[in-house]
């Protein structure tokens, strides 16, 4: 059983905050560092997929679809979204392997928390959207396969954090190291003692951004690095464009 887990997501592919985020002391010395999805779809993701897997056995890596999305554009299909198409083909192929074979949900059992249900959207589906404000109705409907022993359920996908009960279960967002909405910098979470800890990590942003834009190359790394990195999305932004897919 872990006794402190660092819970990181959304990473898309910023080494940079990562880098930020890792050196947290807290981060460095949690027992587990549980990243609940996509790594990689963004301007550094093989240097990002590199970072994580050199954790070792204490990072446990959750499928996001956007992970999904990589590996089908490595295969052979087509994105949407023009930093998948690219970042899907500059992945190796063990690094195709790796995201391909990743869990959806994963399950740990955590000191004060009992098991932990980390995933990305939701625990059925990586792509689904369940946000701070989502009706109760809805997390019933969410949470109806889920065992009455899971009190907490850990997600990502949304990149905005929050920790709410939902009928006495526990949620926690952590938001998103890479994208985030509403504060730059990166966000994460912590569990320990039975206590959630809902973490910011304060970066240089030009420093970040010089750096994707120096390193990375896809073509279009400044533009994305400005908007992303920078979070020009508001949080009030991303609800109001989420809220269609939470059933609103």
């Amino acid at each position: 059983m872990a006794s402190s887990v660092a819970v990181l997501s959304d990473i898309h592919g910023v080494l940079p905050v990562l880098e930020a985020v890792l050196a947290e002391p807290d981060v460095r010395s949690a027992d587990l560092v549980v990243v609940t999805g996509d790594h990689a779809a963004g301007p550094m993701p093989v240097e990002t997929l590199e970072a994580l897997v050199s954790l070792g056995e204490r990072c446990v890596l959750v499928r996001g679809n956007a992970d999904r999305e990589l590996v089908e554009v490595a295969r052979g299909g087509v994105s949407e979204h023009p930093e998948s198409q690219w970042a899907g083909a500059q992945l190796r192929p063990d690094q195709v392997d790796l995201l391909a074979a990743l869990p959806h949900p994963v399950t740990v059992a955590v000191d004060g928390f009992g098991p932990v249900v980390f995933c990305h959207g939701s625990p059925r589906d990586d792509d689904e959207v369940v946000l701070v404000d989502t009706r109760l109705e809805r997390w019933a409907e969410v949470f109806a396969d889920l065992p009455d022993s899971v009190r907490t359920v850990v997600c990502g996908h949304t990149h905005m954090p929050f920790a709410r009960l939902v009928d006495r279960r526990l949620v926690v967002n952590p938001g998103s190291v890479g994208m985030p909405y509403g504060r730059a910098g990166g966000a994460w979470a912590l569990l320990r003692h039975g206590q959630v800890a809902l973490r910011h990590t304060e970066i240089d942003v030009d420093a970040a951004c010089a750096r994707v834009v120096a390193e990375s190359a896809y073509p279009g790394r400044r533009f994305w690095a400005d908007e992303y990195i920078r979070s020009q999305h508001s949080d009030v932004a991303a609800l109001t464009a989420f809220a269609p897919r939470d059933g609103r």
